[in-house]
C-alpha cells in the first residue's frame, strides 16, 4: 500500500544543532500515528515541517504522492490543533470555527451550515455565541479541534493538545478524539510526551530519541517487545539491569545478574557467552511467590507502596534492586519480609550494554 505521508531522508538543523536526522517515516491514510519522546527529541519540529511552519534543511516530504515543501501552510489541506488552543479571543466560538472557511473564500450560507454541523458534532452548538474566555478548558479544546476539522482536511496534526487539561478531562478528550478519528476516517499525526496518551489513542507509535526513531510499531509491539534500552525505559516502567551472558543456546540466553541470580530469556542468541548486556523485565511480569518456592529468586521487601489498584513493591538482594507489582487482593508482604520472584523467559528482553 502506498503511504499517504512520506518523509524521505528529512533532516532539520537550527544553526549547528541537528534536531531531526535522516528521518524516513511513512503514514498510511486513515492512520492515527503518535510521535512520542522526551523534550528536545524532534517530534514537534517534524509536525511543524509537515504543517509548513518550518522548512526542512534537506530531504523530501510527500503527501498523497506530491511534494509539499514549497506549498504554503494554507494550501496543504492540513488542520492543526495546538496545546494552547490558539483561539481568537475577540471572536465568538462560531466565528473561530468559521475562520478557516472564510480563508478559503466559502460563501456565508455554506459557511454557516458547516459551522453549525461541526459544533453540533462536538455538542457545542448551544455555545456558538460565547467567547473563548467564557468556556472551560475542555470546551475550548473541543472548539480548537472543531476549527481544525471544519474544512475537512486531508490530515489533522495535534501538538500536545491535551497537556493543559486536568487528568479526568484529558482522559475524556482522549476517548473523544479517538472516536472522531474512527468515525471520520481521519489521518492524524499526534505529538505527545505522555506515554499513556500514546498507548491509549494510537494505531502506531514512533518513539524518538535525539532526532531519530528509536522504534516504531503498535502499542503492544513497543511495550511488550522494546528493541533497545531507551524504549524499554521510556515506555512504561521497567527493571533495567546490567548482566552478563553466561550461556547462549538455540533455546535462548542464560543471564548472570550477580548476587547469585540467573535469569533465562527466550530471545534469539544474538549475544555471545561472556557479553555484557542490559536486561529488561516489566514490574507486572514479575511473579511473587513464597520465598522458599523452587525456581524463584529470594528477595527482601524494602517497601510496599499503595497505588490504588495495585501495590508497588521495592525488593532487594544485596546490590540487586527490583520493583514488582502485586494485586491488592493478595495479602501484601510485610516490609523486611522475604518473597520469591520468578519471571517467564518470554518476558525478559536483552539489549546491548
Amino acid at each position: 500500500m502506498k503511504s499517504f505521508i512520506h518523509f524521505q531522508d528529512v533532516s532539520k538543523s537550527f544553526g549547528q544543532t541537528k534536531v531531526v536526522e535522516n528521518l524516513d517515516l511513512e503514514v498510511e491514510k486513515g492512520e492515527f500515528l503518535s510521535l512520542l519522546g522526551p523534550s528536545g527529541s524532534g517530534k514537534t519540529t517534524i509536525l511543524m515541517m509537515l504543517a509548513g511552519f518550518e522548512n526542512a534543511s534537506s530531504g523530501t516530504i510527500l503527501m498523497d504522492g506530491e511534494r509539499i515543501e514549497d506549498l504554503p501552510p494554507h494550501r496543504r489541506g492540513i488542520g492543526v490543533v495546538f496545546q494552547n488552543y490558539a483561539l481568537f479571543p475577540h471572536m465568538t466560538i462560531a466565528e473561530n470555527v468559521a475562520f478557516p472557511l472564510q480563508m478559503r473564500k466559502l460563501g456565508k450560507a455554506e459557511t454557516k451550515d458547516l459551522v453549525d454541523k461541526a459544533l453540533d458534532r462536538v455538542r457545542l452548538k448551544h455555545l456558538a455565541d460565547r467567547r473563548p474566555d467564557q468556556l472551560s478548558g475542555g470546551q475550548q479544546q473541543r472548539v480548537a479541534l472543531t476549527r481544525a476539522l471544519v474544512f475537512e482536511p486531508k490530515v489533522v496534526l495535534m501538538d500536545e493538545p491535551l497537556g493543559a487539561l486536568d487528568k479526568q478531562l484529558r482522559e475524556e478528550m482522549q476517548l473523544e478524539i479517538r472516536e472522531l478519528h474512527r468515525r471520520l476516517g481521519l489521518t492524524v499525526v499526534f505529538v505527545t510526551h505522555d506515554q499513556g496518551e500514546a498507548l491509549t489513542m494510537s494505531n502506531r507509535i514512533a518513539i524518538f530519541d535525539k532526532g531519530r526513531i528509536a522504534q516504531i510499531g503498535t502499542a503492544t509491539q513497543v511495550y511488550d517487545h522494546p528493541q533497545n534500552a531507551f524504549v524499554a525505559r521510556f515506555i512504561g516502567e521497567t527493571n533495567l539491569l546490567p548482566a552478563r551472558v553466561s550461556s547462549a543456546q538455540a533455546s535462548g540466553l542464560v543471564l548472570d545478574l550477580g548476587e547469585g541470580v540467573a535469569l533465562s530469556a527466550s530471545q534469539a542468541p544474538s549475544f555471545l557467552a561472556g557479553t555484557q548486556v542490559m536486561v529488561s523485565a516489566r514490574p507486572e511480569r514479575l511473579h511473587l511467590q513464597d520465598a522458599n518456592a523452587p525456581g524463584t529468586i529470594a528477595m527482601e521487601v524494602d517497601d510496599v507502596v499503595y497505588q490504588g489498584d495495585h501495590l508497588r513493591l521495592h525488593l532487594s538482594r544485596g546490590s540487586l534492586r527490583l520493583i514488582a507489582r502485586a494485586e491488592r487482593r493478595l495479602l501484601p508482604p510485610s516490609v523486611g519480609g522475604a518473597v520469591g520472584v520468578s519471571v517467564d523467559p518470554a518476558d525478559v528482553a536483552v539489549f546491548a550494554a
